[in-house]
């Protein structure tokens, strides 16, 4: 149960269904995770059969390559935000963010956490198309923009690894002193995995798989 805590039940295939999505929000109510991560199109849906539980919807922006123009982000995160979304996870302007323009993407961030106001707003860094020096930025970027959580991947990137340690490791590292916390997400599948994750600074953990980590059993 102390692990459940932790796992955001993640569905954010393109050809979810709301069957898919309606499984996914009873199982993390019935083994205690804290929230579910969907699709916005979903989160009037799952919102509806949360109702009267603590369970965080969370849904997501600028979402999967951090490439929308701005005022579509803020008008997808009040949209969000009106369905019922708790949470916000957006992705950062990676192409601003390669091209070192961390004014934009620091500017960008500050005025999306300025729509979620109270409700928490993850970034998404995607960790695999960065290197250290790049996610340390992104980090410090988000820090200056206050955002609430710094997140490592969409787990849309082929052949990425997703929720690497030292990807973690760093990012905690770089943001634990500010406040901030750290969503692992990308290929966790292991009850194993997970703890390492959470050991090396993780707070919340995006995954698909929250059932069998947690209750290999069943």
């Amino acid at each position: 149960m102390e692990l459940a805590k932790y796992i955001e039940h993640t569905l954010l295939k393109p050809t979810a269904t709301v069957q898919q999505i309606t499984k996914l929000v009873e199982e993390a109510l019935e083994y205690g995770f804290l929230g579910v991560c969907v699709n916005p199109v979903y989160v009037k849906h799952a919102k509806n059969i949360a109702k009267g539980s603590d369970l965080k919807i969370v849904t997501v922006v600028n979402f999967p390559l951090g490439s929308n123009a701005l005022d579509t982000t803020l008008v997808q995160t009040h949209q969000a935000l009106s369905d019922g979304a708790d949470e916000i996870d957006t992705v950062i302007n990676l192409g601003a963010l390669k091209e070192g323009n961390y004014k934009k993407v620091t500017d960008d961030i500050r005025a999306t956490k300025n729509i979620c106001e109270n409700h928490n707003l993850k970034v998404i860094l995607e960790t695999d198309l960065l290197t250290n020096d790049e996610i340390k930025k992104a980090c410090l970027a988000c820090i200056s923009a206050g955002a609430d959580f710094v997140k490592t991947s969409t787990g849309f990137v082929k052949n990425g690894l997703g929720a690497r340690t030292d990807f973690v490791r760093l990012m905690a590292q770089t943001v634990e002193k500010r406040g901030l916390g750290v969503k692992a997400s990308g290929g966790i599948t292991t009850r194993f995995q997970a703890k390492e994750l959470i050991e090396a600074g993780a707070t919340r953990l995006g995954t698909s798989s929250g059932v069998a980590i947690v209750y290999p059993q069943r």
